[in-house]
């Protein structure tokens, strides 16, 4: 036997191999996605979901990816289910399939609350399928969702706004009243420092008057001594006045 030829033998015995090994692992995880769907039809979600797995396990495909999107999201896991309908819509090789899961992302937002994004991959969906009435339906819900929830942002901006604004007058207020408690105590305080600098004043006052008058009182005695003094002077010349002169006992 020739070597080339059993070389080719060997060469096309790995391809058969190869092709049989991708054929079952296709049949295989083909299986496990019919076994999936036929829970899910059951609403077996939990179960389909398993089934699911094992099919992408087997083979990573849009269809699986949607699937077991579709069988989380039945059991209330929007935000894990949001990530796999992205995943299938990645994958997708056809603008159906790919509508069908922007479609089902948008849910999945929309029961997240991320409104924004919902109406982004609705739009999305619709660019690829245009007549999906479902989906302009869903967008028109998002959107007005949407809107709701940026007018109740906006009114929270506001509201958080008016109460800081009103803060700031009730601290500007207290500070005015501060300053104006402040003041008064501070005038209260040169009231009464003035008023204890008058009394003081008046005290000091009544004392010189007082020694004033004693001084005054002292001198007026003097005075009147002085004029008791002269008095009596004057007295005694009238008195030595009317004795007339004396007489020499000396004859010339």
């Amino acid at each position: 036997m020739n070597i080339k030829f059993m070389q080719n033998i060997v060469v096309f015995g790995i391809f058969l191999c190869l092709l049989l090994s991708n054929d079952s692992i296709a049949q295989s995880a083909h299986q496990y996605l019919r076994s999936g769907n036929q829970d899910y039809e059951e609403q077996d979600y939990s179960s389909a979901e398993e089934k699911y797995r094992k099919s992408l396990e087997d083979e990573s495909t849009a269809r699986g990816s949607y699937n077991l999107g579709n069988s989380i999201y039945q059991q209330g896991r929007y935000e894990e289910a949001a990530k796999h309908f992205a995943d299938a819509a990645e994958k997708a090789r056809t603008d159906e399939v790919k509508a069908k899961a922007m479609h089902n992302l948008g849910n999945s937002l929309l029961n997240l609350q991320q409104f924004d994004k919902s109406v982004d991959a609705y739009k999305g969906a619709l660019r690829l399928n245009p007549k999906d009435l479902e989906t302009k339906y869903n967008l028109a819900l998002a959107q007005r969702q949407l809107q709701q929830q940026q007018q109740q942002q906006q009114q929270q901006q506001d509201n958080q706004s008016n109460e800081e604004e009103q803060n700031q007058e009730q601290q500007e207020q207290q500070q005015q009243e501060q300053q104006q408690d402040d003041q008064s105590n501070e005038e209260e305080q040169q009231q009464q420092q003035q008023n204890q600098n008058q009394d003081e004043q008046q005290e000091q006052q009544e004392q010189q008057q007082a020694q004033e008058k004693d001084l005054n009182k002292e001198e007026a005695e003097k005075l009147l001594q002085i004029m008791d003094e002269e008095e009596r002077k004057v007295q005694e010349k009238l008195k030595k006045a009317q004795a007339g002169p004396n007489k020499s006992s000396k004859d010339w």
